[in-house]
């Protein structure tokens, strides 16, 4: 989907400082083994990361990446009929305004082994093709950057296929894919700079260029 929380290429945001550090605080361990111990049905990492981008704007901005979590934990629990806000909020004392998210269906639980697949079907583009990225704009969950919609690049590397996020998060099928890494000139992508960007595109979203 587009959103706030796809900010590659944006502007205004300053500048991106690299912390090695997982923990800053003692809360945000206590977020993570919550999010990795809560027992939610109907669940998998594709709807996590969707839930995480339908948070309010405002409070996406606000809340830093564990607080992002917390949120996401929340109307995860509340959209399955396990807790509301408002027993949240009595619980902890708070009298801050409950998360809010634009709702969803709930999707199907993760299998067990991870999102690599085995599909009969052969790969569609190999290491040197040139490939041009669909312009499409999901109102859904996607890992496809909006920066790199409509764009032509080179293949690089061709993956394993992986379980397709954009239908994994809403419960409608794995549609597995083949996922490409592909480089992009950062004078096409941006307008200008002399280096090279690479993007893992599913083959989904790619057609020959």
């Amino acid at each position: 989907m587009d959103g706030v929380h796809d900010m590659g290429g944006m502007e205004g945001f300053g500048h991106v400082a690299r912390d090695e550090d997982v923990f800053h605080a003692d809360w945000e361990r206590r977020v993570f083994g919550m999010s990795m111990t809560a027992q939610i049905e109907n669940t998998n990492t594709d709807e996590f990361r969707h839930t995480i981008e339908r948070l309010d704007p405002s409070l996406y901005l606000s809340s830093g990446y564990y607080g992002r979590w917390l949120a996401a934990l929340e109307v995860r629990l509340a959209e399955r009929g396990l807790v509301s806000s408002d027993e949240i909020d009595a619980r902890v004392g708070a009298s801050v305004r409950p998360s809010a998210a634009a709702p969803i269906g709930l999707p199907t639980s993760s299998p067990s082994g991870g999102p690599v697949r085995s599909i009969a079907e052969r790969p569609r583009f190999a290491a040197g093709d040139h490939v041009r990225v669909l312009d499409v704009h999901s109102r859904g969950h996607t890992r496809l950057p909006r920066y790199v919609r409509g764009k032509a690049g080179t293949v690089t590397v061709v993956h394993p296929a992986f379980v397709f996020p954009d239908t994994h998060a809403h419960g409608v099928g794995e549609d597995p894919g083949y996922v490409y890494a592909v480089s992009f000139s950062a004078r096409d992508l941006w307008g200008g700079g002399d280096h090279v960007v690479h993007v893992d595109v599913w083959e989904q979203h790619l057609e020959p260029a």
